[in-house]
């Protein structure tokens, strides 16, 4: 899919330069930079949920049986 984006002139010269440099096409260096965004978003979101339960006094299997015997 193309997408149109507008993107400064000191921009372009320094996509130019890396893709000269690393012999990839412009597109290339902008499909990796947003795959690379959008990676680090989800693994994140991940590293922030890490380790949360750890403040509670309860034990998580024991707060689940908890749950489960309130149905």
């Amino acid at each position: 899919m193309r997408t149109l984006i507008d993107v400064e002139e000191a921009v372009i010269g320094q996509l130019d330069e890396l893709a000269a440099r690393s012999k990839r096409s412009r597109a290339a260096l902008v499909r990796q930079a947003i795959s690379e965004f959008l990676g680090k978003g989800r693994n994140q979101a991940a590293v922030d949920a890490f380790g949360s339960w750890g403040k509670r006094k309860i034990d998580g299997l024991a707060y689940q049986q908890k749950l489960r015997d309130e149905w």
